[in-house]
């Protein structure tokens, strides 16, 4: 195969620019676009088709993963059927959304969505438990951050298999808790999926979040009763401990201690400075630079531990047609950092 990574990406060609067939590569990108809960801003479901657009224009030598492409990086096609049950879904949950959360009429509209995101929940776990049966790393791109329920499952299933594991850990980087109870009603809405993970998923031994700068009492306090189980960091806590004199990096080691061997991803875009995602659902002030969310996930992935795959979510195009897609050109370049951190944690 002739392939120029310095040369600019050719028409047709698959993500990043890549020639890869599928069945060369190492990482498969699977795009959900699906976003029936989304509460604040919506569109999210249009994430996987801008983050592709957009990641023609990455260059392909990373600093801290070096020529990531090498390994191979396959995109799915973005399922249309995904894309028209959340249409179908969103419209029915819009409303309920509006008015604030679900009342006792609303009981058919909410059984309706919470089966249009169970039903995504089982093609993600189809695709991710294909993906990880042929070798592969799978990688989610969502959609809102309900859509890697079902890859979460597949891979906690998958290293429940590996002799000796200790369970699957998460690491979540994201702005917010999301250990809501079927938040304004839905049973897995954005805002549950950690609650979701953490209450259905027992192979999941551990979750470790960062970045937190929004949460109600409940959640805190559903961190707090795990038993060790969640372990929560937030950001306005870093942030004194770094104007304190901490190191960036300490901060991270000590926040990835708790972690099994096995672990999978979950980034949440706003879990960055929503200068760099501002078009995200629900975008809050604070939040890791884009530098420093590379140095985190750079160890991670030489800490010893294996990333079994990886989800970039709430990525939402902007509503311009003019101007060139941010979100989106933040969204591609992190999206190739996982695929780099997830191909160095690996050893085979």
């Amino acid at each position: 195969m002739t392939f120029d990574p310095d040369a600019a990406a050719q028409p047709g060609s698959g993500i990043f620019g890549l020639p890869f067939k599928r069945e060369q590569s190492r990482i498969v990108i699977i795009p959900v676009p699906f976003d029936a809960t989304t509460s604040y801003g919506g569109g999210t479901a249009n994430g996987p088709r801008a983050v592709f657009d957009a990641s023609a224009q990455v260059d392909l030598h990373d600093h801290q993963f070096g020529a990531v492409y090498r390994h191979g990086i396959f995109m799915e096609r973005i399922p249309r059927d995904i894309a028209a049950l959340s249409a179908r879904a969103r419209r029915l949950a819009r409303p309920i959304i509006a008015r604030g959360g679900a009342i006792s009429r609303d009981r058919a509209a909410i059984a309706k969505v919470n089966d249009a995101c169970f039903a995504v929940a089982e093609h993600t776990y189809d695709r991710t438990r294909t993906a990880l049966d042929e070798g592969r790393i799978p990688g989610i791109l969502g959609g809102d951050h309900s859509t890697p329920f079902g890859a979460i499952w597949a891979a906690a299933d998958h290293v429940a298999q590996i002799r000796g594991n200790k369970g699957l850990g998460i690491l979540q980087v994201d702005a917010h808790m999301d250990l809501r109870d079927a938040f304004e009603g839905f049973a897995w809405s954005h805002a549950s999926i950690m609650h979701n993970v953490m209450w259905l998923l027992p192979r999941v031994s551990r979750l470790v979040q960062v970045g937190i700068r929004d949460y109600g009492a409940g959640e805190r306090e559903a961190s707090r009763r795990s038993g060790g189980r969640i372990v929560t960091h937030f950001d306005h806590d870093w942030s004194r401990r770094l104007d304190a004199g901490a190191r960036f990096e300490a901060l991270c080691r000590n926040a990835l201690k708790p972690l099994p061997r096995h672990v999978w991803v979950s980034f949440d875009i706003d879990g960055l400075d929503p200068a760099l995602c501002p078009h995200t659902g629900t975008p809050v002030p604070g939040g890791f630079s884009f530098a420093r969310a590379c140095v985190l996930l750079e160890l991670l992935a030489r800490s010893g531990r294996t990333i079994v795959g990886f989800d970039l979510n709430e990525v939402c195009p902007g509503p311009s047609k003019t101007e060139p897609e941010w979100d989106a050109n933040v969204g591609a370049r992190m999206l190739y950092k996982l695929c780099g951190a997830a191909l160095a944690s690996r050893t085979d």
